[in-house]
């Protein structure tokens, strides 16, 4: 019997078929928008209606950036990946323009606006720790082994909203094969970029949280087939607002445990304390699983609402434990107080 949550491969939307629905969507937007009222024009932010919903956007072309050409090549020979949704997938637009990215700014819409000059050309990733292999490595060279794969995922955000969002990329797990870590290594250590002079969040006198932004995953949370490392969605490069050039997905577990624009992995032997942990651990704890019964003490966490939405229009729908990926990772929490392991 097909799961809640699957999909057969025939299933899923062709590449083509989106990217030209895409164009399509775009042209009809353009000729609607000659049409309206003054007040927003072409290349302005979304902005969050009074439910929380986007209103009126541009539809964005496709994301290069300064992306190398190899990477836009290894990005346009994406194979379907076995893990997808039935639900319908958050349109480009909202995806790219909706983010909590405090390094580009607080606002949902300040990332989009304050990181389209994002310079990742080129891009390190420092492995370290309790590996056999560690060292400094280039994007190409960490990434060459892999044959990347699309995944369309669950995102559910802390503030209770949620996404669904169709990553390219490669399981987590098989990076860290690939660097051998011992039998020390317990956990994996991620950590962002830190660069003031890209990053405007980073720079700013009233800091919510301390730089660089370090999350952490338990080593079998780290290996689990559902983790994954992202670097395109919606069949092209991952723009700067979503975590260019690499970021990681736990889709079972809020979106801030996603962590972008990484910059290392370590392999530790003890647990690190994750920015928001130390920021503040009433509201953030180190596991964050998504999880109905157990409230934010500012969102409860027993529905969210999938955007897009408005006003009239709230789409709210139940959460599921985990997120809906129980089957997959329940067994890593056996015999554990999910309430007091928040």
């Amino acid at each position: 019997m097909k799961k809640h949550w699957g999909l057969s491969e025939s299933d899923v939307t062709d590449k083509s078929i989106y990217l030209n629905r895409r164009q399509l969507l775009q042209g009809v937007a353009a000729g609607a928008l000659a049409g309206l009222a003054r007040g927003v024009t072409a290349g302005e932010s979304a902005t969050e209606t009074p439910a929380g919903g986007i209103a009126r956007t541009d539809n964005p072309g496709p994301y290069t950036g300064n992306a190398p050409h190899w990477l836009q090549q290894k990005i346009k020979n994406t194979s379907p990946g076995k893990f997808n949704t039935a639900e319908a997938k958050t349109p480009f637009e909202h995806i790219s323009r909706y983010n909590n990215f405090y390094e580009f700014g607080a606002a949902k819409g300040d990332p989009f606006e304050n990181a389209q000059n994002f310079d990742t050309n080129p891009w390190n990733l420092k492995i370290s720790g309790e590996a056999e292999l560690t060292g400094s490595f280039q994007l190409e060279d960490i990434l060459k082994p892999h044959d990347l794969e699309e995944r369309i995922y669950r995102l559910r955000c802390v503030e209770a909203w949620s996404m669904v969002v169709p990553w390219i990329g490669f399981p987590l797990a098989d990076l860290i094969k690939r660097f051998k870590p011992t039998s020390k290594a317990k956990y994996v250590k991620f950590t962002t970029l830190y660069d003031p002079a890209q990053m405007p969040g980073q720079a700013s006198r009233f800091l919510a949280i301390d730089y660089p932004y370090v999350e952490v995953l338990r080593m079998d949370e780290a290996m689990n087939e559902l983790s994954f490392l992202s670097l395109g969605l919606y069949g092209e490069v991952l723009p700067p607002q979503n975590g260019a050039p690499l970021r990681l997905v736990v889709p079972w577990k809020y979106g801030f445990k996603s962590i972008k624009s990484i910059v290392s992995i370590e392999f530790t032997s003890v647990r690190s304390r994750t920015t928001w942990e130390k920021s503040n651990p009433r509201e953030y704890g180190f596991y964050a699983n998504v999880n109905p019964e157990v409230d934010h003490p500012r969102w409860s966490q027993a529905s969210e609402r999938r955007l897009p939405n408005s006003l009239f229009s709230p789409n709210r729908i139940d959460t599921l434990m985990f997120n809906g990926y129980t089957e997959q990772v329940a067994g890593l929490y056996q015999g554990m107080n999910l309430r007091r392991n928040f």
